[in-house]
């Protein structure tokens, strides 16, 4: 199965400070230039590609992500932004009409919360809330995503739900990565149970038409394709990040083919759905 999905975290630099953020980058200084991320695209849409998700880091701080998402929608992408909304608004007003799809990460309806686990200082659920509202009148469709740790498992979230109308909701077990958040996260992981208490919870809003993934560790891991800002695959399917060659000198197939991708957990955790 060639890899139809793709998360490109072109943007290394973060305006927060999650502590169980799985992508922190450590050894990552650098990042492609424009032109090189736009030849990137053309090459991973030639290979079959079909939906370009544009990550992190924040990848609204990037100052070329406007000609990124042009290029994409050119190219025949369908195009996606995960993000915490850090400077979402001024995308949208120049390129609203280049975006499918926008995933904006919440993980507590509760900004104590939030605040705790470093996602905002404090108004970031004030902020989201305002954020979804515009999506939703540019009918942008809209995932949520939740991150479930031990400061947020035992909430119920449905009223916020109810609030921000998303389209998916993307529910995740706290994943540790070597090299990645190891010595940060390790007080926010929780047991299976514990995270099935928090699926369990909300079950009942998918009677409501809310369409709910989740997604334990074990489907996480080695699930996503992925790219970093150098332009090469990466996979964390042994539990730390292994990269390939860069795509740029060797080609898409090749660079792919050294890096695991488990296609089964991909379809398994809902991984192709209708995103036309």
């Amino acid at each position: 199965m060639k890899p139809v999905s793709i998360n490109f975290h072109l943007w290394k630099p973060c305006n927060y400070h999650c502590k169980f953020c799985y992508e922190t980058m450590p050894d990552i200084h650098d990042n492609l230039s424009l032109n090189d991320s736009l030849h990137l695209l053309k090459l991973l849409r030639e290979a079959g590609t079909e939906k370009i998700n544009f990550a992190g880091g924040e990848p609204t701080l990037c100052p070329y992500l406007g000609e990124l998402l042009s290029e994409a929608r050119r190219l025949g992408f369908v195009t996606s932004i995960v993000t915490n909304g850090a400077r979402l608004t001024q995308v949208l007003t120049r390129h609203a009409a280049d975006i499918d799809w926008v995933g904006l990460s919440v993980d507590s309806a509760d900004e104590e919360t939030s605040k705790r686990l470093g996602r905002g200082f404090g108004d970031h659920v004030k902020q989201s809330i305002t954020l979804f509202d515009a999506l939703n009148e540019h009918k942008i469709r809209v995932k949520l995503n939740t991150v479930v740790t031990r400061l947020n498992y035992q909430e119920d979230m449905s009223a916020f739900i109810r609030r921000v109308r998303p389209e998916r909701w993307k529910i995740f077990q706290v994943l540790l990565v070597k090299g990645q958040n190891d010595g940060n996260v390790e007080d926010l992981l929780i047991t299976k149970a514990q995270f099935q208490e928090f699926v369990d919870r909300h079950k009942h809003l998918n009677a409501e038409g809310y369409k709910i993934v989740v997604e334990t560790n074990d489907l996480m891991r080695g699930s996503y394709v992925m790219i970093d800002p150098l332009g090469r695959f990466f996979s964390d399917a042994k539990g730390y990040h292994e990269y390939s060659l860069p795509i740029l000198e060797v080609g898409v197939n090749t660079a792919f083919a050294q890096v695991d991708w488990y296609v089964e957990n991909f379809v398994e955790r809902g991984g192709i759905y209708d995103w036309r």
